[in-house]
């Protein structure tokens, strides 16, 4: 089984963990109602999705 010889620093398994960090969430208007939403979703605000009222 293989064994590090030597113990990793912590700033060397930081170096390595910088692109893990989140993203800029995506967000849309609303069509029907102009409220910022995510994509592919139902408005919370107006209940639309595609042009049609969908009834929670």
């Amino acid at each position: 089984m293989a064994v590090p010889k030597r113990k990793i620093s912590k700033q060397r398994g930081r170096k390595r963990r910088t692109h893990y960090k989140q993203g800029i969430p995506n967000l849309i208007r609303c069509p029907n109602c102009n409220q910022l939403i995510p994509p592919h979703t139902v408005c919370s605000y107006c209940h639309y999705y595609k042009a049609k009222e969908v009834t929670v």
